[in-house]
């Protein structure tokens, strides 16, 4: 900036320079920060003095597919499943075995138990032949098999496994050392870093992509432990379980999830931090599930608006939306509109960041919690408590039907005009979700699900969890002066 054309000086180049010469000069001029233009000339833009960018290496992928792909297998699931003589054809809605029935005998295909396969990527983290992959790769496998690189295949078993994080651990008995792959510190990762992915997309067994960390601390709306790393390395079905690697070969993170409106990869991948498995992964080798803390609150973003009007600047913190009435909260002293800015002294910058501090705490701990209170600070001893399968922490988001909830504080009704002064509003819903799709609304009162009263999340995730995927949710919502009856499907 401020320097005129005179002072940067240009090369042009012509067709007298013979090809090798010419790569010889680009080399040079960009190895001391040169610009190459489309119309010949070669501008320079950076004197070489300590100020220029030193010069970086493209990464040796070569290598470090070498290395870590031994440790990479193929993870093949076999579900039996029951069907009637409606259950649908292999080919989906154009399986002409269906149409055929359809046409000549007026029915579809009458049909028995149905065998279901499945395919993923996992990836040795212990010589014995413990094996990490995602929980959604092996969940309801009736049958468990691994590849390995060398084309042997043997029998697994799962020997733990979390919904909530979606890891689980499998194992297989090779009856020799197998090659590991070594969990980095994912903390260490920078957004720019290069990072490669080695999996099974679509069954290709072993494929090698390459990409960056687009960004880290992602929340997806997967649930209340969300923080994953995204990459636009090239993740596509078949990939999930499969490691993310850094440059120092190591695995960084269980490749997991992708966003993608056609099904393949778009660039945009999302994996479970390697830090957040290595707190995990001694629970579920000992116990084959984790248990987490619980203090039986539920909380929501603290806007910059709601923190104006509690005379918090900067907004920070988690605002305390609902209790679980005698939970570990309660019990403490938090009240309702509490700001949670610090949980077993460290720092609660976002709502986010509540549940996955309480997740990482043992039941029975006891901790101190500073919130503040009326403009004030407010220190309190608090005993964590254990979560129960139907119990949530401190979470509004349920991602998997495309709604969002919160409790219906008396502020919130007045603001929406509702009459009721109590149990859950939807705040959002997803465009094109099951939840859209139904007709349900941002605004309306969730009164119950399946018949059963909904009053708080505690309620309403016991209510979610007790139905079967693939059945239809019986939701009862008041809509204004009206109650409406909605279904549907997880």
């Amino acid at each position: 900036m401020g320097r005129s054309t005179a002072q940067r000086p240009t090369i042009k180049i012509t067709a007298s320079i013979v090809i090798a010469g010419a790569l010889a000069v680009l080399a040079a001029v960009a190895g001391s920060g040169a610009l190459v233009r489309y119309d010949g000339t070669i501008q320079q833009v950076y004197a070489a003095s300590s100020a220029a960018p030193s010069a970086q290496g493209l990464p040796d992928f070569i290598n470090l597919a070498k290395k870590l792909g031994p440790s990479v297998v193929n993870v093949s699931t076999t579900t039996v499943r029951g069907a009637s003589r409606n259950a649908p054809g292999p080919f989906g809605g154009n399986d002409p075995a269906e149409e055929f029935w359809e046409r000549f005998f007026g029915g579809r295909t009458p049909r028995g138990p149905q065998r279901q396969s499945g395919v993923g990527s996992g990836f040795i983290v212990d010589s014995d032949g413990t094996i990490l992959t995602n929980y959604h790769v092996v969940n309801g496998a009736q049958k468990l098999s691994v590849t390995l690189s060398d084309g042997q295949r043997y029998d697994a078993k799962v020997i733990g496994s979390d919904q909530k994080s979606d890891i689980a651990v499998i194992k297989i008995d090779a009856g020799r050392n197998l090659a590991a792959a070594p969990l980095g510190d994912s903390d260490r990762l920078e957004v720019g870093e290069w990072v490669m992915a080695i999996g099974n997309p679509f069954g290709l067994d072993h494929t090698v992509t390459s990409g960056i960390v687009s960004a880290k601390g992602r929340n997806i709306g997967q649930g209340p432990y969300d923080n994953f790393i995204q990459t636009d390395a090239s993740i596509n079905p078949g990939n999930s379980g499969g490691p993310l690697i850094n440059l120092r070969g190591e695995v960084v993170g269980i490749n997991s999830a992708i966003f993608s409106q056609s099904g393949g990869n778009i660039g945009i991948g999302f994996a479970i931090p390697s830090n957040a498995v290595k707190e995990l992964l001694p629970q579920l080798r000992d116990k084959g599930k984790v248990v987490r803390g619980f203090i039986g609150a539920s909380v929501q973003k603290l806007s910059p608006e709601i923190a104006e009007s509690l005379g918090i600047n900067p907004a920070r913190g988690a605002l305390v939306a609902d209790l679980v009435k005698g939970g570990p909260a309660e019990t403490a002293g938090v009240k309702t509109g509490d700001v949670i800015v610090e949980f077993d002294r460290r720092a609660i910058k976002d709502s986010t960041d509540l549940p996955q501090q309480v997740a990482r705490v043992a039941p029975g701990t006891a901790v101190q919690v500073k919130v503040i209170r009326d403009g004030k600070e407010t220190t309190l001893p608090l005993t964590v408590g254990e979560m129960k399968e139907a119990e949530v922490a401190a979470t509004a988001q349920e991602g998997e039907l495309g709604l969002t909830v919160q409790p219906l504080t008396p502020q919130l009704a007045e603001n929406l005009g509702l009459e009721r002064k109590d149990g859950l509003v939807i705040s959002a819903v997803k465009p094109g979700s099951a939840a859209d799709e139904a007709g349900l609304r941002s605004g309306d009162v969730v009164v119950e699900i399946n018949r059963q009263p909904v009053k708080n999340l505690a309620d309403y995730n016991r209510e979610i969890a007790r139905n079967e995927k693939g059945k239809s949710v019986l939701f009862l919502v008041r809509r204004g002066q009206t109650s409406l009856f909605l279904a549907l499907k997880r």
